[in-house]
């Protein structure tokens, strides 16, 4: 059997699996579905990749769990079209999924290597419409703002300031806030200075560090 067959029948199963104990939006899981997550991880991990687990990928960064990726996705809450500001490209495999849902994505990443690896691997499965940044995440991109959406996918100590104003009117930023365990934070602006704050459970992630990193 073909491997990208055996590929796609374990992303199926593992897409499925997680639809029946969550209640995620159907778009979200069928861009899940769509996205081929083997072809954002190395070669040797190949056989891992439809585990719903995380996985590292270089850099000492790590691709997220499939359902965190899912979750994080179903929180922001966007339609088709909007805009989203994402912060740690990593591979690029969450950035796949906002633009297989159709969104206009900017996503930054502070380590040079992984900002490489990411547009080198969106560019070869046919993701290559998001603006691609090398730069600190804590900045943000105020230069595209105001954002419908922004999504953190490290773990911030606290909500980023700079980021929060970002933010369009209406809009939510989705970040995972702690240092060991972290709560995933749902921060929504209410009006030019009013914020709403909700939190939808527990989980682990790398932390978000300031700068970036150039090491080629």
């Amino acid at each position: 059997m073909n491997d990208d067959i055996e590929q796609r029948e374990a992303r199926l199963k593992v897409i499925e699996r997680i639809a029946k104990k969550n209640d995620f939006r159907a778009d979200v899981m069928a861009a899940m579905e769509a996205v081929e997550r083997h072809k954002f991880i190395a070669e040797h991990q190949q056989e891992k990749a439809y585990r719903d687990k995380p996985l590292p990928i270089d850099a000492g960064q790590t691709i997220s769990q499939i359902t965190t990726v899912a979750a994080q996705t179903n929180l922001l809450d966007l339609q088709k079209g909007q805009k989203v500001l994402e912060i740690g490209t990593g591979s690029g495999y969450q950035t796949a999924i906002l633009l297989e849902l159709g969104y206009e994505v900017y996503s930054m990443e502070r380590i040079e290597k992984l900002h490489l690896l990411a547009r080198e691997n969106l560019n070869k499965t046919g993701y290559d419409k998001a603006v691609l940044v090398y730069g600190d995440g804590f900045e943000g991109l105020p230069q595209y703002a105001p954002y419908d959406g922004i999504l953190i996918t490290c773990a911030a100590p606290e909500i980023p300031e700079k980021l929060k104003e970002q933010l369009a009117i209406g809009g939510r930023m989705v970040v995972p806030v702690g240092v060991y365990l972290q709560k995933m934070t749902v921060v929504e602006r209410i009006s030019k200075d009013d914020y709403h704050t909700s939190f939808e459970g527990h989980y682990h992630f790398v932390p978000m560090l300031k700068g970036k990193i150039s090491d080629i």
